[in-house]
């Protein structure tokens, strides 16, 4: 979910992601970098902790503060928690300057009416003077540099922690494009469930992601070079806490088939595009953005499915938010969609 706002002469752009928010103010580039998790306090309902200190808490609050992600799969869980959550970052990245700012969200291209309805009115109710939508895959192919306005095809595959879009771009507007939730959380979670069946070790979604970070591979392969890591668990056999090893070809192993699910998602998009954008592709690849942009080996075995080079835009995590900012350039085209 990504969201504008726009003050004075300056752009600013929301990357509400399902892991991550970013905060990007044209002429300043990214001011705020924050996981998206609101902690509060269940008793009272006031909001305890919001981003990196809200993250800390999962899995290590008492009863009476529930540590939540509001976003899942690419769209709003937990409304009122989203609300106050845009209220917070409106105002550390505003601070108060301007008036109400009108705001662009970006959508998963796969969401219904009622999910778009959901984020419109989530960033009115936050503060928003109006709000429109913009299709994610297009949002990052903007800020990714690729010539969408161009009759020439481009193919951009935003990988978030909710969902995977894919999208072929032409002339300013998606040709063909697929939306899948098989992304950062569904890898995390392919981890923790292969270790719990492996070893009989439990472990939390923060380890499940600092393993996919540290040692995630797209390539079994691959992943025999490289080395091993720590994970922390609880033993579900004496239910005691257990340090075990977990090696790269583990991570690969695990998450293998959300790989081969978003590698099918990329196919059926691109048979779905005419002879000439196919073409074009072939020449100038597909271009990676998001975080799942960063594991490893991802554009190496992505080009081998598809016979097509495969290149990783310049600041994956940043793409989304910086189009998104882009967009807000063509508002009137915004307002008359």
């Amino acid at each position: 979910m990504k969201a504008v706002f726009s003050f004075g002469t300056r752009n600013v752009g929301i990357d509400l992601g399902t892991a991550n928010t970013l905060v990007y103010i044209e002429g300043k580039g990214i001011v705020l970098r924050e996981p998206t998790v609101v902690a509060r306090n269940t008793k009272t309902n006031e909001v305890v902790a919001v981003g990196a200190a809200a993250k800390d808490m999962l899995g290590r609050t008492p009863g009476s503060i529930k540590a939540i992600r509001p976003m899942r799969d690419g769209v709003i869980a937990d409304y009122d928690t989203t609300v106050e959550m845009l209220k917070h970052y409106l105002g550390t990245a505003l601070a108060g300057r301007g008036s109400k700012p009108y705001v662009t969200i970006g959508v998963p291209s796969g969401v219904t009416a009622v999910e778009k309805r959901a984020v419109i009115d989530a960033a009115r109710v936050a503060g928003a003077r109006d709000a429109y939508v913009i299709e994610e895959p297009f949002a990052a192919a903007v800020g990714a540099g690729l010539p969408v306005m161009e009759p020439m095809g481009s193919m951009v595959v935003d990988m978030g922690g909710g969902t995977t879009d894919v999208a072929t771009i032409s002339l300013g507007g998606i040709v063909s494009s697929r939306s899948i939730r098989m992304a950062g959380d569904k890898l995390d979670e392919a981890i923790a469930s292969y270790i719990r069946q492996k070893y009989s070790v439990l472990i939390g979604e923060q380890t499940a992601e600092r393993l996919k970070i540290e040692i995630g591979s797209a390539d079994i392969e691959a992943a025999k070079d490289m080395p091993s890591s720590n994970a922390r668990g609880r033993d579900l056999v004496t239910g005691l806490p257990k340090t075990i090893e977990i090696t790269a070809v583990d991570v690969a192993t695990a998450i293998k088939d959300v790989i081969a699910e978003i590698i099918l998602a990329i196919k059926e998009t691109l048979e779905e595009t005419s002879p000439e954008i196919a073409a074009d592709v072939i020449d100038h690849g597909i271009v990676l953005t998001g975080g799942g942009a960063l594991l490893q080996h991802i554009d190496e075995t992505i080009a081998e499915a598809t016979k097509v080079p495969v290149f990783i835009a310049p600041e994956p995590l940043e793409a989304v938010a910086i189009g998104t900012g882009e967009a807000l350039k063509s508002i009137d085209v915004l307002k008359n969609n």
